[in-house]
């Protein structure tokens, strides 16, 4: 018995993984039909990459996606504000670019749905997608507290998003 995946397989689960966790329509809008899988040794997907660009990993103790830069900003793309966004401050914009996490003072608005461990998308006040990262408070908190980290940022778009505008 065979537990590899067929990759039309591979992209239906990924798909359906995404539209779990992001609301319907995610996993077409993050995953094209070009994609290709990396595999564990047990079979099992691990990561999805668009070319040379990682677009998102399985994490393996829940089954849950932990995106890339590129996956991220077709999400934003996708999803409607204020879904699964937190905006900083203009101020401390180029630092969470760069891939600093973004911290609770300098939140100045989050989606109410936000939960501590949830993949959010770090945006400007004007939703210019700056990093994506894993909260680690939920989205009221993150406006209630001023102290402590609110998104701890897995990747940056880095300076070149600063020269888009």
């Amino acid at each position: 018995m065979s537990t590899e995946y067929s990759n039309d397989s591979s992209l239906r689960r990924i798909r359906t993984i995404a539209d779990f966790q992001f609301g319907a329509g995610a996993g077409v809008a993050i995953f094209p039909d070009e994609c290709t899988f990396q595999f564990s040794t047990t079979g099992r997907i691990r990561q999805v990459r668009l070319g040379k660009e990682r677009l998102a990993t399985v994490r393996a103790q829940d089954g849950r996606l932990t995106l890339g830069i590129t996956a991220a900003a077709r999400l934003c793309a996708h999803l409607a504000p204020p879904a699964y966004r937190v905006a900083v401050q203009e101020d401390v914009a180029p630092f969470v670019a760069d891939g600093k996490n973004a911290m609770a003072k300098h939140v100045v608005a989050a989606d109410e749905g936000i939960r501590a461990g949830d993949e959010v998308l770090v945006v400007t006040g004007d939703d210019m997608l700056l990093a994506t990262g894993a909260a680690l408070l939920s989205g009221r908190e993150m406006l209630a507290f001023n102290y402590g980290v609110a998104v701890k940022v897995r990747q940056g778009r880095g300076s070149e998003c600063f020269q888009e505008r």
